[in-house]
């Protein structure tokens, strides 16, 4: 099991910046790198304000919130991404990944490799680079710091001392990891499709609204309906993953991704990081 001291987040959206929280907070000296600087600027500020209000919350203590922000570091230059352990968060592209897997890996000869993906393909991106035994998925979800799930997945490829260094992390993060290999949609993605895509041919066929499927599935013990949850994850990722789980099993019938959601990525209306969704939002 490698010793990890140093935590790279490459990727500073709303997932990124989660977990660079976690990271911090963790007690690891973080780095979270993105090659927008505004972004950058704009994960500083919204970690700021969430260790704030853990203090006013009382979960943390004031010295504890100046720990954690002494912890991290923010750069645009990927040279300065020198870590014992980088968990990639960026852009749901394949090719996004392994290029910059591979840029890291001249940075840190022997750095274990996390992706964040929630749905390609993790023995496709260990393929791609030349260490695949490093590589590793490690899929946490929205928002990071809150859930407690972390997917740790694994090729044929990765070294077992790299799975065990990972579900090492997640249990210092405070997650409960679960390991799975490497499999279309891994565990929560692939069942979770019915989830959507039923909610979605219900609303299709005029047989409920959006309202009331969310509604039901709340009362039901759901903490969010379909619907808000669709548009907390964002429509563009979530259509993404129906569409690669769909074409990875061989495009069956009850997996076809839906219209209705193909037309909200169309408009740009891709939930609450837009401002509108299947919902609108201030």
């Amino acid at each position: 099991m490698k010793n990890i001291e140093t935590i790279c987040i490459c990727g500073a959206g709303t997932m990124g910046s989660g977990i660079a929280q976690l990271s911090a907070m963790a007690g690891y000296q973080t780095i979270q790198f993105d090659v927008n600087a505004a972004m950058l600027d704009k994960s500083r500020s919204g970690i700021e304000k969430n260790l704030q209000w853990l203090v006013d919350k009382a979960k943390i203590s004031p010295e504890e919130k100046q720990q954690c922000l002494q912890r991290l570091v923010f750069t645009d230059e990927l040279a300065n991404c020198s870590a014992d352990l980088v968990i990639e968060a960026i852009i749901e592209k394949k090719e996004a990944k392994t290029d910059l897997f591979k840029k890291l890996l001249a940075i840190n000869p022997g750095v274990i490799l996390a992706t964040n993906t929630s749905s390609i393909a993790i023995t496709e991106i260990a393929e791609a680079v030349a260490a695949p035994q490093h590589v590793i998925g490690m899929h946490f979800f929205n928002p990071a710091p809150v859930m407690k799930l972390v997917e740790v997945i694994t090729t044929a490829q990765t070294d077992p001392s790299v799975v065990n260094t990972v579900v090492m992390l997640a249990a210092k993060m405070g997650k409960t990891a679960v390991l799975c290999k490497d499999a279309p949609g891994f565990i929560v993605n692939r069942v979770a499709r019915h989830y959507y895509l039923e909610a979605m041919k219900l609303v299709e066929q005029n047989l409920a609204t959006i309202e009331t499927v969310d509604t039901i599935m709340e009362v039901s013990g759901f903490k969010l309906g379909p619907f808000k949850l669709m548009d907390l994850i964002g429509m563009d990722i979530n259509y993404s993953v129906s569409n690669i789980v769909w074409e990875a099993l061989g495009k069956p019938e009850r997996l076809t991704p839906s219209v209705l959601q193909k037309q909200k990525v169309d408009a740009g209306e891709l939930g609450r990081k837009t401002g509108k969704g299947f919902y609108a939002y201030s």
